[in-house]
């Protein structure tokens, strides 16, 4: 079951607690509907985390960590989605979303040059802004919405699969008993 596989890289909200450099946020941690594995907390978990993965803002933990107690699902996973945008993914992803947003304004795309610079960054910024913003907002809606789909689908999938096999068994051990009267 999805649950247990999910189990293993969970944090212990009892060790954040002791934390010292987490007292501000105890009340937080401590709430146990935000540690939750269910259906429903991992699905909107990876929607909050996707979402704010894909947009181009600093402190997307904190903001993935206030989705998820909005949304009440699990912080764990929200806030650790957030690191599909790394520092050696990020330019690849937010290149992307800047493409899918001056293909919304019908903007011709920057190329990217062979070394890309901070400089280079600031110098663009003004013409780039509007497109990454847009392109962003847009991607990071429809990856958090197919994330929480897909999650779901999984999910159902894995539960169903796991009733079939114990009706399976269930028949053999039946059929076991049959033969040996």
């Amino acid at each position: 079951m999805p649950r247990r596989l999910l189990k293993r890289f969970m944090p212990e909200p009892d060790a954040l607690r002791r934390k010292k450099s987490l007292r501000f946020m105890h009340h937080l941690i401590a709430d146990p509907a935000l540690w939750a594995l269910s259906r429903r907390t991992v699905a909107n978990a990876f929607m909050v985390g996707l979402f704010c993965a894909l947009l181009p803002i600093p402190f997307q933990m904190v903001l993935a960590a206030f989705g998820a107690w909005a949304l009440r699902c699990n912080l764990a996973l929200s806030v650790g989605l957030v690191w599909i945008t790394n520092p050696l993914t990020m330019p690849v992803v937010f290149y992307a979303t800047y493409r899918v947003g001056a293909w919304m304004l019908d903007t011709p795309a920057r190329v990217m040059p062979e070394q890309v610079s901070t400089a280079w960054f600031a110098s663009q910024l003004e013409d780039i802004l509007p497109a990454l913003a847009l392109g962003s907002l847009v991607s990071a809606i429809v990856i958090a919405v197919l994330g929480n789909l897909l999650v779901r689908l999984l999910w159902r999938y894995q539960v169903v699969r796991s009733w079939r096999s114990r009706r399976k068994a269930r028949v053999a051990a039946r059929r076991g008993e049959k033969s040996k009267t």
